[in-house]
């Protein structure tokens, strides 16, 4: 763990989890609070890498196993599980933290968990989705939507062309009944990893250097809570 880097254990109900706080280095930056995706945790690499590129445009992270992956578990926890997970987080950021601008989110599985409580009216400055997983692979029939909507905060929606969690065209379809604060962008050719094929005539690095890229502009854009 590098100097910049704080670990952390955190309450969730009578469970704890553990969590790491990766400092930007401007004082007083943005704080993103990231959900590791379902076969995910807090020190996969798609989870470091997005820390990396996010604190290269000034945003801190605090990335967190969920409980079932603390307790070494591959069946990921029920969603009210893990929307109280995410809070109990963010409750040990505001106190540790106290940030101007926080953002809660995270990839695939930790996105979609962290959109629930944002659509609830979960209080937060933006949500940023990573490969949000609109359906299961091969089932678009089955797409987890339906509270996109109710969701009021600025919103950075970032997914591959090629991913089969997310149909480019069922998503464009749901963007008509998201609310205007809400924001997509397509990486050209990337799977639900955000891995490109070398046909492609770019790296997976370009791919993350172009997500923090966005990520960071969007984070920019917001207005800090009074």
């Amino acid at each position: 763990m590098s100097a910049t880097s704080v670990a952390w254990r955190i309450g969730v109900g009578p469970d704890e989890v553990s969590a790491v706080f990766d400092a930007s280095p401007v004082p007083d930056a943005p704080v993103f609070v990231c959900g590791h995706g379902a076969g995910g945790n807090l020190a996969d690499r798609g989870v470091v890498r997005t820390t990396e590129v996010l604190r290269e445009h000034s945003i801190g992270t605090v990335r967190f196993n969920f409980v079932y992956r603390e307790k070494k578990s591959s069946r990921p926890d029920q969603m009210p599980k893990l929307t109280a997970c995410i809070s109990a987080v963010v409750e040990r950021v505001r106190a540790e933290l106290n940030p101007k601008k926080l953002i809660i989110g995270g990839r695939s599985m930790g996105g979609r968990a962290a959109s629930m409580l944002a659509s609830e009216g979960f209080a937060c400055d933006g949500l940023l989705l990573l490969a949000y997983p609109l359906h299961p692979p091969g089932r678009p029939q089955q797409l987890r939507s339906a509270h996109l909507p109710a969701i009021r905060v600025p919103t950075l929606c970032i997914n591959g062309t090629r991913d089969d969690f997310c149909t480019p065209s069922l998503m464009e379809e749901v963007l008509t009944t998201v609310q205007p604060s809400f924001r997509m962008h397509w990486i050209e050719g990337a799977d639900h990893s955000f891995h490109v094929l070398k046909s492609s005539g770019r790296t997976d690095a370009e791919v993350m250097q172009e997500i923090g890229a966005v990520a960071g502009d969007w984070v920019a854009s917001l207005r800090a809570t009074p």
